[in-house]
This record gives structure tokens, C-alpha cells and sequence, in this order.
């Protein structure tokens, strides 16, 4: 055995304690040895197995069950405070599995990754992992490149300058850039499946929202943000941004179906009052402050179980939105 194999033998045996053991699936000296002769192709004695195991566990702290505290062989415990629960690694793989900002190649290479810090066993359970959505998957690769330039250019306090596009109707359905805004970015959030940069457009002083997978060519600027922003304001528009349309916020009342309570509580969080309507077990009364426009919007979806009441102006356009509406469907 040369020197590189010599001084690999503790990681040979740790990568297979990690991969191959478990409470319920303990190794003993001999079967680490054919482990590791069968994937390193390296020979390691069974003595010096367990010197490098005690090497492991009460050198550096690894907390390896050894045959003589459980009477039966060796196996790695998790650490709580820097490896996964099978509960954790199945929540990630499903939400890149299953979210729309990200690619099917790039998610499937994450997946690939979590899989890989979880033993043998664990993902025999997913072996017949299916992915059950419609396509409704971004074709932009550049989405993680995106939050790591963000991420850089807020850390850095630079603005950032990049191409926006929407889909258009030509001669066919394509997408087309629609603007390159210069922007001072403040922070990244995530929302129904989706990541938004808030940041403030250049010469406005309002604060937009931009989808991340719409974004592409970032590029950091060498231009340092002038507005300075409070996380508290920062937070305020966020909580604010209903349906993610900014804007300032206002107290809206509305009467609503019961059958909406747990969809505001999603929608607008726990920051609204629910009053009961004396003598009616079907509808509620709604106040929440929130930008109009993302009201409007979430009231029209909901349109046969939400009454706006106020303010004024916005249940005038509700009644206009009805009354066009309407006309469409007259015979």
C-alpha cells in the first residue's frame, strides 16, 4: 500500500459508515473491509479499521455506535446540527422537483445532490420517486445564476442592470425583452413558486418587483446604491405585495365566503381581522391593509365569493370589471 492509500484509509471507511450503516443496518470490521476493497479497491485490515473508527469518533468527533457499546457492529449517527433528516432531503428534492423557477436539468442535478448525502438506504425509498405537474417549468437557466449575482451585487450595495422579457404575440407566441432596467436591488423573495428581486427602477423612487426567471444577463454594476432602505420598509413592501403588485398599502374591507378563510390567510397572512356577520354562517367580513391593485386581482379570481365594500374606488372598478364581463356573456 503506497502513502496515499495509507493516509486515505479513514476516508475510505467514512464514506462507507456514511453510506452503507444505520441503526438498522450495522457493519462489522470485516464487512467495512470488503466494502472498502470493493469500491476504493484498496485492502484495509480489519485492526486498522477499528483504530482509524476510534480515530473518528473520539478525535474528531463523529458519533459512530461501535460494536462494543450496541454489541453488533458500527454505524454512523446523524449530526443534528449539519446533516439532513430523510424528512428534510425529501422536502427539498420535491420542491425542486416540482418548482416553476427552475429548469429540469438544473433541478434534476440538485436532486442528484441530495440523494448523495443521504445513505443507500434512504434512497431505495425513492427509486420510484415521480414527478407528478404540469409543464409549467421556466426554460431560463440563468434563474440561480440570478440569485447569485443579486445575492453579490445587495452585499456589494451596487446596482444592477439586466434584460427583461414577457411573452408577446407576433406571428407566433415568443418572448421578447421589453425593457434593460438599471436597478438598486434590496432583497430577494420567494412567492407562490417563484423568486422576485425587489429593488427601485433607476430616476424612480418607488420599489418594483422583478421575477428572477424573466431576468437575464445580470450584471453588476460599478455604481453604488444611493436610496438607502430600512429592513423595515423593505419587509412592509413585501407583506404588502399581493398577487406581487407593489404599490401603497390601504385598508380594504370586504365581505367574504367562508370558504376563503384559509386562502387569505395564505394570501395576505396572519396581519388581517376577521369579524363574524351577526346571524350569517356563510360570509365574513374581511379587513386587511394591502396595495389595491393585488386585491383587485385576487378579489377577481374569487370574483362569486368576494364583495368589496371599501374603499369606494376600488369597488367601483369591481363593479365595472362585473358589468364588462357581463356584456361578453350576453346573448
Amino acid at each position: 500500500m503506497d502513502l496515499y492509500e495509507k493516509n486515505g484509509n479513514i476516508l475510505y471507511i467514512l464514506n462507507v459508515l456514511k453510506k452503507y450503516s444505520d441503526e438498522e443496518h450495522m457493519l462489522s470490521a470485516i464487512e467495512i473491509q470488503r466494502k472498502v476493497k470493493e469500491i476504493y479497491d484498496v485492502e484495509i485490515d480489519p485492526r486498522t479499521i477499528r483504530r482509524n473508527i476510534n480515530l473518528l469518533k473520539y478525535k474528531l468527533d463523529y458519533d459512530i455506535s461501535t460494536r462494543e457499546e450496541n454489541g453488533k457492529g458500527y454505524y454512523i449517527n446523524r449530526d443534528p446540527e449539519t446533516d439532513f433528516e430523510p424528512g428534510e432531503i425529501r422536502a427539498i428534492i420535491d420542491n425542486f422537483s416540482y418548482a416553476n423557477y427552475i429548469v429540469p436539468s438544473v433541478a434534476k442535478e440538485i436532486i442528484k445532490k441530495c440523494k448523495n448525502m443521504q445513505n443507500i438506504y434512504e434512497n431505495e425509498k425513492l427509486k420510484d420517486y415521480q414527478i407528478y405537474s404540469v409543464n409549467s417549468k421556466t426554460e431560463n437557466a440563468e434563474v440561480i445564476k440570478n440569485i447569485e449575482d443579486i445575492s453579490e451585487s445587495i452585499f456589494q450595495n451596487k446596482k444592477i442592470k439586466f434584460e427583461y422579457w414577457k411573452y408577446a404575440i407576433t406571428n407566433k407566441l415568443e418572448k421578447k425583452i421589453v425593457s434593460t432596467p438599471t436597478v438598486s436591488p434590496y432583497a430577494i423573495i420567494y412567492n407562490k413558486q417563484e423568486f422576485y428581486l425587489i429593488g427601485i427602477k433607476e430616476g424612480e423612487t418607488k420599489f418594483y418587483n422583478y421575477r428572477l426567471d424573466r431576468m437575464k444577463n445580470v450584471q453588476i454594476l460599478n455604481e453604488d446604491i444611493k436610496i438607502k432602505k430600512k429592513k423595515s420598509e423593505i419587509q412592509d413592501f413585501a407583506e404588502s405585495s399581493t398577487e406581487m403588485f407593489g404599490g401603497e398599502k390601504e385598508e380594504i374591507e370586504a365581505i367574504c365566503h367562508i370558504w376563503l378563510l384559509d386562502t387569505i390567510f395564505e394570501t395576505f397572512g396572519r396581519n388581517v381581522t376577521i369579524e363574524k356577520i351577526p346571524n350569517d354562517e356563510e360570509y365574513f367580513k374581511l379587513l386587511v391593509d394591502t396595495n389595491t391593485m393585488g386585491f383587485k386581482m385576487w378579489a377577481m379570481r374569487n370574483i362569486d365569493l368576494v364583495e368589496v365594500k371599501r374603499p369606494i374606488t376600488l369597488r367601483n372598478e369591481m363593479q365595472e370589471v362585473v358589468k364588462n364581463a357581463m356584456k361578453k356573456y350576453e346573448i
